[in-house]
């Protein structure tokens, strides 16, 4: 009898084991794995919010999400995530210090043993310093914008120019 019942315990365990084999990819999509914040004012908090989509046949469940440290706080969707639909994962970093950084969030799906990491990563700016940036970056991009436009204007110019000559230049 004590045979019967170890056989049949070991088989249990076996088919647990073997029905926790799904792996993160197989059963959901993450829109990104990383996200760059790139210049970010210190003391503001940045956000950015990952989208994950149930690939599988049976409703998704997230549960859990954390990350490495109390300066960046994951939230997300209790309920299950029914196939073919998509969730939402915000992820928040306080933007205390500055410098460069890059923060991970693991989030745990239901009847998955391996976690899924999330990447973030920017740089943090003294105030002073991110406004300093700012001025530079918006006026970098409005010149650009500009020599774009000029650019078109004398491109279509031309083309106005040569298309009403013949072949010969006439």
């Amino acid at each position: 009898m004590k045979k019967l019942f170890f056989i049949a315990a070991a088989f249990i365990v076996t088919a647990g084991a073997m029905a926790q084999t799904a792996k993160v990819d197989d059963i959901a999509k993450f829109n990104v794995d990383k996200y760059d914040f790139g210049k970010i004012k210190q003391n503001v908090p940045a956000i950015y919010t990952f989208e994950i989509t149930n690939k599988s046949d049976k409703p998704l469940v997230i549960e859990n999400a954390h990350a490495t440290c109390g300066c960046t706080i994951p939230e997300y969707q209790k309920e299950p995530i029914a196939p073919g639909k998509t969730a939402k994962i915000k992820v928040q970093y306080n933007a205390a210090n500055g410098g460069q950084f890059g923060k991970t969030v693991y989030v745990k799906l239901a009847g998955v043993d391996e976690e899924k990491a999330l990447a973030i990563s920017g740089e943090v700016l003294a105030a002073d310093a991110y406004d300093t940036w700012a001025k530079e970056d918006a006026a970098a991009k409005a010149a650009a914008e500009k020599d774009a436009a000029e650019k078109a204007a004398a491109e279509k110019t031309t083309k106005s120019k040569t298309k009403g000559k013949n072949k010969s230049g006439k």
